[in-house]
């Protein structure tokens, strides 16, 4: 059992909780204050996910918790016994790379990395919310409810709004996220 963050067991600071990261069970005993974030940095060694902000304004942390993009940096990990994350680290399979990674690779979608995680995990849940048709802000009113939302420019730069990027690569990704729709 890894133990993560600054209670002790004696304390009553800690819980035990279960999670799945990348398809590994961990059975983890946790700070009850620790964010998910610093389990998966700290804890189990995935770093590939970073602290930017820790306010949950830059999205650097972004992971997939059940499916769904998340900031890890504002969830406690004890509120997720039981539940399935995927990092950045977790999407590669096969011995390559997802074709989310790849395309950014094309595409030169980054410059200096420190976003690009974030960024490519939320890419992984804009294609699947667009795809079963979730609208976002600037999706058009008349658009049939239920029917895959297209990815233009402006639904791309909407749903990727809350993963920043400091360097400017935005246009890049943009053109990455338009090749996989």
């Amino acid at each position: 059992m890894v133990a993560v963050g600054l209670g002790t067991p004696d304390t009553g600071e800690t819980s035990s909780v279960t999670l799945e990261v990348n398809g590994e069970r961990h059975e983890l005993r946790l700070d009850n204050r620790a964010a998910l974030l610093d389990v998966l940095r700290e804890g189990l060694g995935l770093t590939g996910s970073k602290k930017g902000c820790d306010h949950g304004q830059c999205g650097a942390c972004t992971v997939l918790v059940d499916g769904r993009r998340v900031n890890s940096c504002l969830l406690l990990a004890v509120a997720l016994d039981g539940a399935r994350v995927t990092t950045v680290e977790g999407l590669a399979g096969d011995g390559g790379p997802h074709p989310v990674q790849q395309v950014f690779l094309d595409r030169d979608a980054f410059q200096c990395g420190y976003c690009t995680p974030g960024q490519i995990c939320s890419t992984v849940a804009v294609l699947e919310e667009a795809a079963q048709g979730r609208p976002s802000a600037v999706t058009d009113p008349g658009h049939p409810v239920g029917e895959p939302v297209p990815l233009t420019g402006d639904e791309i730069r909407e749903r990727l709004s809350g993963n920043l990027c400091r360097c400017g690569a935005y246009p890049n990704i943009v053109d990455a996220v338009r090749d996989l729709s």
